[in-house]
């Protein structure tokens, strides 16, 4: 084999780089954005907001300018021993590597937080196995080598090299770096000369009228290709036009694209791909049934695990529990009604509070809960000494001179008392009288369990320990009240207007984003976005059980 030859057989290896979105230091609000390809510097962003949008386009920028995938790339997931795709072993089983397969492809994948956008070409195969993998390109199919006729006596020729070079005026086929470039027609097939008149003699070298030329590559290639059926596709299988009955041909077909489709969704819908996965299961027993083939039914199988997991995963997020067994998501507010009380003991407070600021809002929201029954309770100086509150005794002060509030004794002693001595408290406002019965119609079991959710959120562990303010504290309890079943932000995910939230907070709507990003640092948002008018995104599970869901 000649140079030439093992040059065209050669794969090269496979191309793969990350863009990084990294904190830049302990405590702080500014991210750095990274690219490991050499030309690219890195920078420095004011918020996780902003470096997340800058790091997005840097990825677009890439793929817009940079080459399509190579047919001949040897996958570069492969080249790394496929490390994602290696199920672990059992004490009695060795690793099974994963099969590489399909077309090369250039696919992001990405993690779940936002931190990081990988670039990878690689087969078709391992992009399907990454459950975040997009495929932005595809390689189009390698062209097989033109095989030399053999000499009649037994060599063979090697080909002329008009014929092995390429057309000077056919023109190159190029293709889109976002996505698959589909190639021009063939070139229609020259008019064939007429045969010479009867008795005339053929030219000198022409063939003889008995024998006909045969019709060039190009020629077959034009002819119309007969019409067949849609042939589907689904799970990395084409479905055979042939296959019978009709209506398991098109189930497949259709399932097929569905999967597709549901692939290019925005946001995932649980209950959707879990009905997806039990059609496949089913349509594949009967594909087995029909054909016989033994890894049909083992497919088939995976799809019914895949149903009951994505379905369990489903009920777990809306907080409802599996047939025979409990709640999955253990709430504290257990039922509808009470999540409701919790919002309009929010709403009270930000309709009728008596100081302005972050802190006083969420001081009043404490005792609001703390008398929110009969307008009387007891408060001690641990109480107002775990909030976040720059001058506790200040702020009691002014509440008491607005007439808010009312306490038994004077504000230095209702800080220094202790639990076994409580100082008395009195909201006139929320006191009910005969003509009055007050803003809340709860009873006294729940008063208790509503004062001890919001010190659940408000108190949080990773909110302290990260010393957060009275501001960031008011947050979380905003979208704790404030998400759908699955834990994303707002009525259906639709999110939660800016304007709301930062008079709910009693802050300035400009400092709302960095706020998000202190609250995705306590690991309580995940897929944070501000746009100019809502905050989009979805608790993290680990705050589940402190959030009230939105009626449907």
């Amino acid at each position: 084999m000649g140079v030439e030859a093992q040059a065209t057989n050669e794969r090269v290896a496979g191309r793969t780089w990350t863009v990084r979105l990294d904190p830049v230091g302990r405590g702080r609000a500014d991210v750095r954005v990274s690219c490991s390809r050499p030309a690219c510097a890195a920078q420095v962003l004011s918020s996780a907001a902003v470096g997340r949008t800058a790091a997005v386009e840097h990825l677009k920028a890439h793929l817009r300018v940079g080459p399509a995938p190579r047919p001949t790339a040897y996958c570069v997931c492969r080249a790394e021993e496929c490390h994602t795709h290696i199920r672990p072993a059992g004490p009695r089983e060795r690793p099974a590597p994963w099969r590489c397969g399909g077309a090369i492809v250039l696919a992001v994948v990405t993690d779940r937080e936002g931190r990081w956008w990988r670039v990878m070409e690689c087969c078709a195969r391992c992009a399907a196995a990454h459950p975040t993998a997009k495929v932005v390109a595809t390689a189009p199919a390698p062209d097989r080598p033109a095989t030399g006729g053999a000499h009649r006596g037994g060599g063979s020729a090697p080909a002329p090299a008009a014929s092995r070079a390429p057309s000077a005026a056919a023109p190159a086929t190029t293709f889109s770096s976002i996505g698959p470039h589909f190639s021009h027609r063939a070139p229609e097939a020259a008019v064939p000369q007429q045969a010479p008149a009867s008795g005339s003699a053929p030219a000198f070298g022409a063939a003889p009228a008995s024998r006909t030329a045969p019709a060039s590559r190009t020629a077959r290639q034009a002819r119309p290709a007969r019409q067949r059926g849609r042939r589907g596709r689904i799970a990395q299988r084409f479905v055979p036009h042939e296959l019978r009955p009709i209506a398991l041909r098109d189930e497949l077909t259709e399932l097929g694209e569905l999967f597709r489709a549901y692939q290019q969704r925005a946001e995932p819908d649980l209950a959707v791909l879990a009905d997806l996965h039990a059609r496949k299961a089913k349509a594949f027993f009967a594909w087995a049934e029909a054909t016989g083939e033994t890894a049909l039914r083992l497919d088939a199988q995976r799809a019914e695990q895949a149903a009951a997991t994505v379905r369990r995963q489903h009920l777990h997020r809306i907080g409802q529990a599996p047939d025979g067994e409990g709640p999955v998501v253990a709430r504290l507010l257990t039922a509808s009604a009470q999540w409701d009380h919790a919002r309009a003991v929010l709403a009270q407070v930000a309709d009728h509070a008596p100081l302005p600021g972050p802190d006083a809002r969420l001081l009043v929201v404490m005792l609001t809960l703390r008398t929110a029954q009969s307008g009387v309770g007891n408060l001690v100086g641990q109480d107002l000494k775990g909030l976040p509150l720059r001058e506790p005794e200040q702020l009691v002060a002014q509440l008491v001179e607005s007439g808010w509030l009312s306490i038994a004794g004077t504000v230095d002693e209702l800080i220094a008392s202790r639990p076994e001595c409580p100082t008395r408290i009195t909201v006139p406002s929320l006191t009910p009288d005969d003509g009055d019965p007050g803003p809340f119609t709860f009873g006294k079991k729940l008063r208790p369990r509503l004062s001890g959710w919001a010190q659940r959120v408000v108190g949080d562990k990773k909110l302290r320990k990260a010393k957060t303010e009275a501001e960031v504290r008011l947050l979380a309890l905003a979208l704790a009240t404030g998400i759908d079943a699955d834990g994303r932000l707002g009525a259906q995910g639709r999110g939660i207007e800016l304007e709301a939230l930062a008079s709910w907070c009693a802050v300035d709507p400009g400092e709302l984003p960095e706020l998000v990003d202190r609250l995705t640092t306590a690991d309580w948002l995940a897929e944070a976005v501000v746009t100019d008018t809502l905050l989009t995104g979805r608790l993290t599970e680990r705050v589940l059980p402190l959030t009230c869901p939105l009626p449907r």
